[in-house]
Order: C-alpha cells, then structure tokens, then sequence
C-alpha cells in the first residue's frame, strides 16, 4: 500500500468496521476453519460486489432507502441508538455482510439465528398507531430489497471487480433472504423491480425523514473524513430512484451536477480501491479456503474480457 493513502484507508476502515486495520472478530471468524466452504465461493457474483469499494456508498444508500417504510423508521427509533452512536448500525450491517457473503456455512447460519433472536425482542407501535414487528415478513422483504438494490446499483455504477451479472447477484442475495425469512425473495433483477412496485404504496416521505436524510448525509465526523463521506454521500444520494429522492426531499440537482458527483465519487474510490488493497473479509475468506489472490484477479479478468465481448453477440 503505497505510504500516503495509508491514513486513508485507516480513516475509511474505522468509520465502517470500527477498525483501522481491518481486523474485527468477524474477520478473524471468517478465516476458520480452514477449508470450510461457504455459502457462496470466489467465483461468485456476491463476493464481487460484496468484495468491491462501491459497497461503502452501497451501504449510505440503502440507509437513505430503508428509512422511506414508515414501520421500518419506527423501528430504527424505537430500538436503535443512530444518533449517539451514528457508525454502530453501518458496523453491525457491514459485518452482517461479511459473515454471510465470505464466511463458513456455518457461520452464515449462526449469523442469521443471532439476528433473528434480536427480531424477536424488536416490536412496537409507529407513530400514526400501527403496530410493527421486525420479524414482519413485510418489513424483512424491505429491509432485504432496498439492501440488494443499493449494493447492486452502487455496484453496476461503480464496482471496480469487472462486469457484473445482475441476475446472478439477485440469486445470491436471495440464499441470505431467505435464510433471514424473506418470504420468496427476489432472485432475478426484473423481479427486484416489482418488489418495489409492490411495496411503492408503503412507503412515505415526512418531516422525520428528512431529519434522517440529514443526519446520515451529515454525521458527525472529523473535518477530513467529512470531506470524503460527504462525495460518497452524494453520490449514493443521486444514485436513488426519482421517486426515492422526492420523498426524501432531496435538493433538486442538474445533471452536470449529478455528473460531477459520480465522477467525485469514482475517482474517491479508485483511491480508496488502492489505499485498501483487497477488502479484508475477503482476505479472510480466500485465507480459510487456499484461494490466492491470484486467482482472483484471474476471475476479474475473465469477468472484463466477457463484458468486453457481451455486446458484439446481442
């Protein structure tokens, strides 16, 4: 890693996995035991966006989306300390990833019994009087379509691990869908699409949404770190649905504005792609099954050379 993107990425570190480093107990808990398989593997399309830097403006969207269901915001105020500790839910969901994308069978498993009993104690009642319940297969299929949505489109914008087959990572995340009781979750990209036609009358833009929308495009952060989150945040903000952005009652932006964000966006990532070398949960995962790093710049490279050729053959 080159000397002057170190602080770099010791900063990006610490505000998503809490460790400058990389090493967290899930990162270490992936890397055993050794030989173990997964529920996917390195070939797969969900260790490519999962395994990618566009995952850290993935995750900023899917907050911003998330908190447009009514009964998933009640949720999140009920039972969630956001904003005394702003970086906790986005540490807890980055390591939700990693132990279900890049751990053991095992290990996914049991990650998804610990979030269940949690569910379980996550009930109450919104403020316009209805009732919520996280273990709501509604509100599971939510929480799971606006995940997948934002990983993947934050991806298809600005992955860095090659072409990617929607499709596929669709199929991949609906393994984890329904291993969280996701009831029939979406396994093609189309399909994606019409859940959220299906669940478009749910969802409401308010005045407390908008705080929301502040609060994560602005959390409190160092002045330098707030710089870097701020494009990041903007762009994953421009990344959303017209629909999305009206009831978060985001400002309206040209579109030479919103270029110039994802091109703000892009070449933070670039950075960050080689301040951080290799995202460390897949480290850990290539550790546990003998992959090399080798093999998977050969699997990016097919990937590049696919998609090089995929429009001469339509």
């Amino acid at each position: 890693m080159p000397v002057l993107l170190a602080p770099v990425a010791a900063t990006v570190r610490r505000i998503i996995s809490g460790s400058s480093n990389g090493e967290t107990a899930t990162n270490r808990a992936i890397a055993r035991p050794a030989g173990a398989p997964g529920w996917f593997g390195p070939s797969s399309a969900v260790w490519q966006v999962h395994g990618s830097v566009s995952t850290f403006l993935g995750g900023i969207r899917s907050l911003l989306l998330q908190s447009l269901h009514p009964l998933a915001l009640a949720g999140v105020d009920g039972h969630s300390s956001y904003r005394h500790d702003p970086f906790g839910r986005l540490h807890r969901t980055g390591a939700f990833i990693a132990a279900t994308t890049f751990g053991s069978e095992a290990m996914g498993q049991q990650t998804v019994d610990a979030i269940g009993r949690i569910h379980q104690k996550v009930s109450g009642t919104a403020p316009d009087g209805r009732p919520y319940a996280a273990t709501d297969p509604a509100l599971l299929t939510w929480i799971h379509i606006a995940l997948v949505d934002s990983m993947l489109e934050a991806y298809l914008r600005f992955g860095t691990n090659g072409p990617l087959d929607p499709d596929a990572y669709v199929a991949d995340m609906a393994v984890v869908g329904a291993a969280m009781g996701v009831p029939a979750p979406p396994t093609t990209h189309a399909e994606l699409d019409q859940a959220f036609r299906e669940v478009r009358g749910e969802l409401i833009g308010s005045a407390h949404v908008a705080d929301v929308r502040g609060f994560v495009l602005n959390p409190p952060l160092s002045t330098p770190a707030r710089l870097g989150y701020g494009v990041l945040a903007r762009a994953a903000e421009d990344s959303l649905q017209p629909w999305a952005r009206q009831m978060l009652d985001s400002p309206a932006r040209s579109g030479w504005q919103r270029r110039t964000n994802a091109a703000l966006a892009s070449s933070l990532l670039s950075t960050l792609q080689v301040a951080l070398v290799e995202s460390p949960a897949r480290a850990a995962a290539r550790h546990r099954l003998g992959v090399p790093i080798e093999e998977m710049d050969r699997l990016r490279r097919e990937r590049e050379l696919l998609g090089q050729r995929e429009p001469m053959g339509t």
